[in-house]
This record gives C-alpha cells, structure tokens and sequence, in this order.
C-alpha cells in the first residue's frame, strides 16, 4: 500500500474541511451536493444530484481525482472529459502534496472541474 494509516487519516481531515468549505447551501443540498472518495493511492472529488428523469434517484458527476505515484512523490491530477475517460489537467498535471491539487481544484483555471 502507498499510502500509510497516518497519511491516510491526514488525507480525510484535508478532504472534508474542502468538502465543508465547497458544498452548497443546506437547504438545497438534496438535490445538489458534493463529497470525496479515498480508494488506495487515488482521490476523486465528486458531485451527487438528483438525475433530470427522476428526481427521487441520484446520481455522481466527477470533478476531479489525483492519484498519489510513491516513487516520484508526487500526485497526478485528473479530469474527466465528455468521452468520460480521465484524463491529465494540462495546466497542471502534478502537484507536490494533496493539500495542493485541492488548491488547483479550486482555482480551477480552465473550468475544467466544475465548468
């Protein structure tokens, strides 16, 4: 595992003190809302809304995902395209820490994230 338990745990207060910061107001957050995923060495940032078709189901739009490479110590970031594939985020492709993609994400240079 890339990742230690300690990392990990650091990782997830990072993630959710972002969450908190970018979600939308309460009372619209069952139609709209945001959250993250830790799966290995990968994080992925994602949106949660209600489908057009039918309201009662929900369904998750991809912002944006790194993925920590141990030998490099660097985290690769991600974008997902119409084709739905992920692919680099060419302004910046890496970033040295987690605490700085989650500051590309947010600047969001090319609307690519959030649009």
């Amino acid at each position: 595992m890339a990742l230690s338990e300690f990392e990990l745990k650091k990782h997830e207060k990072l993630l959710k003190a972002y969450i908190e910061k970018h979600r939308p107001p309460t009372h619209i957050r069952n139609e709209l809302d945001l959250d993250y995923r830790q799966t290995g060495q990968s994080v992925e940032i994602f949106e949660i809304r209600s489908r057009w078709d039918n309201p009662k189901e929900k369904i998750e739009n991809p912002v944006a995902k790194a993925t920590y490479v141990k030998t490099q110590d660097i985290w690769k970031i991600y974008w997902q395209r119409a084709d739905l594939k992920w692919h680099s985020y060419e302004p910046h492709p890496i970033a040295k820490s987690l605490e700085e993609f989650l500051k590309v994400v947010e600047a969001d240079e090319y609307a690519c994230f959030y649009g």
